[in-house]
Formats: C-alpha cells, structure tokens, sequence
C-alpha cells in the first residue's frame, strides 16, 4: 500500500489514488488578507508544505495552489478603518504573508490567484448555476438555492434540518431560504465593485475557491485542504457550487488542519491572545517553529506554550550539538568507506523506510520526529565512546548519519543550518537570556587557566561551578577551553525570573 490519508469527507483514512498517473493536483485555502499573519496561519502553511514536499519526495509530479481572498468585507471594513482602498489593503498583507512564508521557509506554490483577477471565471460560474437552476437572482444579489443541492451537507456531516435549527434568526427579503447564500453581492457604497449580467458588485466568499481550483486543477482533482473551521460553511459551499455547475466530484480527498491554542485556549482577537508569525520568529529560529508544527499530528490540535517552545528549541539544539561534533570529527575524512556493522550502521539503513513508512501513515510527523530523536540517541552514544569516535570508519559512519538525516528533515523543514552557525547563535541567543556576556565568558575561562597554572584548583573548581550554574559548560580541550551552554538550564533560570519575552 502506498500513501494512505485521512480524508474528511468520508471520515476514515483512504489509500491516496490520484486522478491522474503520477501526479498531485492540491488546492489550498490561503489567507484573508486584511492583517498581518498568525501562528495558525503558520501552521496551515507548514503543515501543507510538508505534504506539497512529500508528494515530491515520492516522485509525484505536484501542481500546488493557494489563493489569496483580496475581496472581502474584512478587507473592506480595514480599508475604510485606514482610510485606504481595498486593493492597497490586500497588498501590504499579501506581502506581509508572504514575508512570513519566506520567513519560516515555506515554498511557494505553483500558482498564488487573486480573488480580484477572476472576476470573469467567477461571473461565468454564477450564470453556469443560474442556467442550470442552482441560483437565482435577487435584485442585484445572486444566490445559491441549498435545497436543490441534495447532497449538501456530506463534507460537515449536517442535515439541512439541523443547519435551520442552528441558524441566527436574521430577515432577509432577497433570499427565498435563510439557508441560501450569496454568490454575488450587488454594489454597496465604499465597496470594490465590477460589472456583471446583475449590475454592479463583488463576489460572494465561497465562489472563488471553486473557481480557481476548476480553472487550475480541473475537476475532479486531487486534495483540496485548510483548517478545520473551513469545513462548514465554506467548503461545503465549494462542493455544492463546483458540483452542481459540472455534474462530477470536486476533490477526492479533502484534508483538514487542527487549530492551534495559546494555552490550551482558542486563539481569538476577542481573548487577546493572537501571536503574530513575525513575533514568534523574532524569539525562535524557524526552524524551531517548524519543529514545533510537525512534532503534534496534522490534524490534531496543537497547544502553543513557552514550555512547549523551548522543549522544541532544546531539542532541535542537541540534534545540532551533534552535528557540530561530527562536522568537526569528520573534517579530512571525504572519501573514508563508512563502518557497516552495528546498531548504528544497522539504524541508518532502516532510516529512510521507516521515514517512510510513517509519512506514508497519513503524513505522521510526529512519528517521524520520534525515529529521529531515537536516532539521535544512538548517534550521542556512539559519540561518547572514545575508540568508535577515533575510527575513521567510525566517524564517516556518523557522518552519513548527520547526511540522512538533513536529508531526510528537508521534508519537515529542518537540519538545514550549517551545525556551527545555529550554535553560535544559539549559544549568543542563550546568553542574552540570562544577560551574560561572550566576554564575561572567555575572561572567567582565562582566571580558572591562571589559577590552574598557579594550582589554586579550588578557585578553578569554583569559577566552574559558577558558570555552570549559570547553564555555561566549560571543557578542556588540546586546544584550550571551550566553552558550550546547557540550554534547559539557561531557559530554566530565565523562567524563574519571569519567563522568556
């Protein structure tokens, strides 16, 4: 069996069987552009970009698109706020996401459409479901009739008795049902608008992403994704009106992010705890960020927390402190035939089958972050043990250890820094924590040298254990001391003195 994914539409995990031999056709909900990016915005987007890389690992031929909705009453009401058209809205956050996503190192799909550049699909959609009696006109609004849709409902799982019990009690004359939405807005003063067969106005929400899936994907394509709260209405809305206007399936598999909480709270502007991408990233390393998204199954819910983030920035540390060491142990070696026998040897060769095998699981990143920190164990004791780490067959071992696993994380997004540049500016990150300065450092390093050449060891013994409380390991080398950082510790310390800002 190949790639199995746990598609909402039916409710259970499904072998991946795309529409067309040897490739992926994925369509993607992008943002409303009318503010700067949040950590769940984020996290669609990595979640997507692993999947998107994936689908490529397997030797798929992937076509990846995700719009951008620059039409729409947040962007509208933010424009009149500032006093600025829509359009000039919509571009400084179009620019703004796409910073972020540069920025946390997603790629960038195939195709980014704009709601403002389809006007004409979407006005030739609307009069397609007009002729085939799925909407009607009212006024200058057109409406979709939900009724004549009779399988509406299938992707949330609701009747249309339940939609009416739950629905917010509002009057409004040009619907012939309350359950009916709008696929065209007639002109409001303020707002952007375009001609069209029902005079002047501006598309519905839901229609765009029929639209420009059709038009760049065909119908039926293969995945359409975004996060969980999309599901009702907007893309049950999709599959009514891209399937009532062309009488086949809109999408085989529809896949469905998690939210993200702020502790184990919904994130929400009416709770005050929206965390920007752009704020998170000035704190943590992207790739951090990345290992935080990927280390919670996809369609699980994710709890963002200071703990959780600095368990995920530790982490990604000791995977790099090992990196460090073996760039340095390997320097000389090109060209040395690995050792290939044992546990190591023996891990390495199973590595990128149970990658694999978990990937092809419904994308289980977490699982996969598992295999790599046990991987990572191995590697650390391989590398405590003196005559493994003086074989050069030994050490070219550990080597391509370090190769598979950068290989294999470009997939997650991570192990992609050069070892002794992420240290360094972790180390300098740490120390700016707990306000301890590099050249406090190196000057308590050339005291305890002093005072063991003058064999004072009870104050070189001290000088270290001051440091060390602080999170500072010293280590005497050939070379001379060197000193490192025990990052749990340092972010420890800087908690008990009121948490990381």
């Amino acid at each position: 069996m190949g790639i199995v994914v746990y598609n909402t539409l039916n409710g259970r995990k499904e072998e991946f069987k795309e529409v067309h031999p040897g490739e992926v056709r994925m369509y993607v909900c992008g943002p409303t552009v009318y503010d700067d990016s949040h950590i769940g915005h984020g996290r669609a987007a990595v979640v997507f970009d692993v999947i998107y890389r994936y689908f490529k690992f397997k030797g798929y031929r992937v076509t990846y698109v995700r719009n951008y909705t620059d039409v729409d009453d947040k962007i509208i009401n933010r424009a009149n706020k500032d006093g600025v058209p829509a359009s000039e809205i919509a571009e400084r956050y179009i620019r703004s996401y796409e910073d972020d996503m540069k920025a946390l190192r997603v790629a960038k799909p195939d195709y980014t459409p704009k709601v403002s550049e389809h006007i004409p699909d979407i006005i030739a959609m609307i009069q397609i479901l007009i002729d085939k009696g799925f909407a009607y006109v009212s006024g200058n609004d057109v409406f979709f009739s939900v009724r004549k849709f009779h399988s509406y409902g299938k992707l949330s799982k609701r009747t249309l008795d339940e939609m009416e019990a739950g629905a917010r009690v509002e009057i409004n004359e040009a619907k012939q049902d309350p359950l009916d939405f709008a696929l065209w807005k007639g002109a409001k003063p303020g707002e952007p608008k375009w001609q069209s067969p029902w005079g002047e106005g501006r598309p519905g929400w839901h229609i765009e992403c029929s639209v420009m899936s059709g038009k760049y994907l065909g119908n039926p394509f293969d995945i359409h994704g975004g996060g969980k709260d999309l599901i009702f209405p907007h893309h049950e809305n999709e599959i009514a009106q891209s399937e009532a206007a062309y009488g086949v399936p809109m999408v085989n598999y529809w896949l469905h992010n998690g939210f993200v909480q702020i502790d184990q709270e919904k994130m929400s502007k009416s709770l005050g705890n929206i965390l920007l991408i752009r704020d998170l990233l000035k704190r943590y390393h992207p790739e951090v960020v990345r290992y935080f998204y990927v280390s919670a199954g996809w369609r699980s819910p994710l709890d963002f927390s200071e703990n959780n983030l600095l368990q995920a920035e530790e982490t990604l540390f000791r995977f790099y402190q090992a990196f460090s060491r073996i760039e340095q142990l390997s320097k000389g070696l090109e060209g040395t035939k690995a050792l290939s026998e044992g546990p190591l040897a023996e891990k390495l060769q199973k590595l990128e089958s149970e990658f694999i095998e978990a990937m092809d699981d419904d994308f289980n990143t977490a699982r996969v972050v598992g295999i790599f920190n046990d991987f990572l164990r191995l590697i650390n004791q391989n590398l405590e043990q003196p005559k493994f780490v003086k074989s050069k067959e030994g050490v070219a071992l550990l080597r391509d250890c370090w190769n598979e696993l950068k290989r294999l994380g470009e997939i997650l997004g991570i192990f992609q820094e050069h070892p002794s540049i992420y240290i360094e500016q972790a180390k300098l990150k740490a120390l700016n924590l707990i306000g301890v300065s590099a050249g406090l450092i190196e000057e308590k390093i050339q005291e305890r040298s002093r005072s063991r050449a003058e064999k004072n060891f009870a104050l070189a013994d001290r000088i270290r254990a001051e440091l060390a409380e602080k999170g500072i390991l010293l280590e005497d080398t050939r070379e001379g001391t060197v000193w490192n950082i025990d990052l749990k510790m340092i972010h420890q310390i800087r908690q008990s003195k009121g948490g990381v800002k």
